[in-house]
């Protein structure tokens, strides 16, 4: 599990890029690159990291569901989310 301030970090970029996102979009039209890098550097959507948004693991993150392979195996196991389940043949 993540510390709560790597979590809380992820957070906070994910606010300022939906903050700056209509700004950035503006400036990238206009090709006005000086202005660009005038916008905080955690303003761009690049410095963002998929995250597990159970636990804040970085790695092994199943875009689909949202959440880190450990995670979604626990939860498909235990029958939490629907229409997945445990293949046998």
């Amino acid at each position: 599990m993540a510390k709560e301030s790597i979590k809380a970090r992820q957070r906070k970029r994910e606010r300022m890029v939906a903050h700056y996102a209509e700004k950035r979009a503006e400036l990238k039209a206009a090709g006005d690159y000086a202005a660009l890098d005038r916008l905080p550097r955690n303003a761009s959507p690049v410095r963002l990291h998929n995250r597990c948004q159970l636990t804040g693991r970085p790695k092994g993150y199943v875009r689909y569901f949202g959440i880190s392979r450990i995670m979604l195996r626990e939860m498909a196991l235990a029958g939490k989310i629907p229409g997945v389940r445990k293949a046998s043949w």
